[in-house]
């Protein structure tokens, strides 16, 4: 009878270390939970984006379009004039983000490797940057770019970058300040011993070894500039635009193109299936390249065991 218990016991709830059926069950309905909460929007958005108004005002209608209705993407890419503000927002968001990702391995190899008086209060000071909100420096900011003839341009994002002060760069600086911590100092003794100097220790030692910072660093900062819109209205004004600048927008501009009549088209009123059309085109390629890089995207964040950031 004991045993029947132990065994009964052991199936439903486990034993030494193991997970039983209760304990399975909780787990798969709390992930299942979870991922229901993140993945609906999403689905709710491709469903709505395929359908025709007619759709969208049928009650009958929830999921699956009654048709395959294409029309709401065509208007959307012409409303964000796709390509080219597709090739901008790259170039604003890529080319920041590698010089930020470098600058940051350098300033938290500098704070692993040597020691200097006031190391210390210098890198709480540079941590304690995160604490401050961006829209306190705009003003400051905006006055030295205009001085420096950079409004409208890149610059405005690549300088602040260059000097580790680019998007949440005080992030950055400690991910690589504690994985180069972790590099055993005997690596770069033997290197020295053998004549390589700091900067040829720097690119063969330090920066293999920290390529899972490199990559956890490059994505986010990606994706923190491709989604950045206050900075980017108000440092590049009308000559830079990116697609969540265009989305902002888009109700206004979908209004302007299409809904006055004209002898060659009628007048056409924008609706939930063309909103979400182009809000879907906007995070379709954040989509893309995460389904590309998300098997490195995982092991970097394991190997540099920043899983809460």
């Amino acid at each position: 009878m004991e045993n029947r218990r132990a065994k009964i016991k052991k199936l439903f709830l486990g034993v030494n270390g193991t997970d039983g059926v209760i304990v399975r069950v909780l787990i798969y309905a709390l992930l299942l939970g979870i991922g229901f909460v993140y993945i609906y929007p999403v689905l709710y958005m491709i469903s709505s984006s395929f359908q025709s108004l007619p759709d969208l005002l049928n009650s009958s209608v929830i999921w699956i379009p009654s048709e395959l209705y294409l029309e709401n993407y065509r208007r959307s890419l012409q409303v964000l004039n796709f390509l080219p503000t597709l090739w901008q927002t790259f170039i604003v968001a890529v080319i920041p983000a590698v010089i930020q990702a470098f600058v940051a391995s350098v300033v938290g190899y500098g704070f692993a490797r040597f020691e200097f008086r006031g190391k210390k209060v210098m890198l709480a000071l540079v941590l304690a940057t995160f604490i401050i909100p961006p829209q306190v420096l705009v003003i400051p900011r905006y006055i030295l770019f205009h001085n420096l003839g950079m409004l409208g341009s890149i610059m405005a994002y690549i300088l602040p970058a260059t000097f580790g002060q680019g998007l949440q760069s005080a992030i950055f600086i400690l991910i690589f300040y504690q994985t180069f911590k972790t590099i055993p100092a005997a690596l770069e003794e033997a290197a020295q011993l053998d004549g390589a100097g700091f900067f040829k220790i720097f690119y063969k030692i330090a920066i293999p070894m920290g390529s899972a910072a490199y990559i956890v660093s490059f994505i986010f900062s990606f994706v923190w500039y491709w989604n950045e819109t206050q900075l980017a209205a108000i440092y590049f004004g009308n000559q830079l635009t990116t697609l969540p600048l265009q989305l902002q927008s888009f109700v206004s501009q979908f209004e302007m193109m299409f809904t006055h009549t004209t002898t060659t088209a009628p007048a056409i009123n924008i609706n939930e299936g063309i909103e979400m059309a182009g809000t879907l085109l906007t995070i379709l390629p954040l989509l893309v390249i995460y389904f590309i890089l998300q098997r490195w995207f995982v092991e970097s964040v394991d190997r540099s065991g920043i899983t809460g950031e």
